[in-house]
């Protein structure tokens, strides 16, 4: 199954919009948004009528009805799902491992950082950087997970073209 992973939006559904024109995103069944702004989850549930999976960032505070951390189970794999703030993800992925670890997950996503990660190991641990406030590259990023049971994910991080996820 190919899964599409989105962050940080920050109302840019221009950004989204852009996302979903890139030829990458033909054939994603799900996406995982990972906060900020939560709207914009919303949003690409509406203009893809797909599943969005979504959890509530740092900036997400007038949607309490959001959880923190999502579980989904996609192809045989256990997905932990969060914003990151609260696993101080600014400054190491442990924490953020060690919860993944303790719900059973073998990936863990986040983003809150607005620079991509993907890092395979016990637990892949994947970041999607930002769609539209990049702060690794000029251009926002999403990616792209292809999920099969008792297999690794295959990951793809995508930059859109323009600047700043335009």
């Amino acid at each position: 199954m190919k899964i599409g992973i989105v962050s940080d939006s920050h109302g840019n559904t221009g950004a989204l919009d852009a996302m979903l024109a890139h030829p990458a995103a033909d054939g994603v069944s799900c996406w995982l948004f990972a906060g900020d702004i939560a709207g914009d989850g919303e949003y690409l549930s509406m203009v893809t009528r797909q599943t969005v999976i979504r959890v509530a960032g740092n900036n997400d505070w007038p949607y309490s009805s959001l959880q923190d951390v999502e579980i989904a189970e996609i192809e045989g794999h256990r997905i932990f799902l969060t914003h990151g703030h609260l696993f101080g993800v600014s400054f190491s992925t442990a924490a953020l491992q060690e919860a993944a670890r303790a719900e059973g997950a073998d990936l863990a996503v986040y983003g809150h950082t607005h620079v991509a990660d993907c890092s395979p190991g016990e637990i892949t641990v994947l970041n999607p950087g930002s769609i539209a406030r990049p702060r690794d590259s000029t251009r926002g990023s999403f990616l792209i997970v292809s999920l099969m049971p008792d297999q690794q994910p295959e990951c793809r991080l995508i930059r859109l073209s323009g600047a700043k996820g335009c």
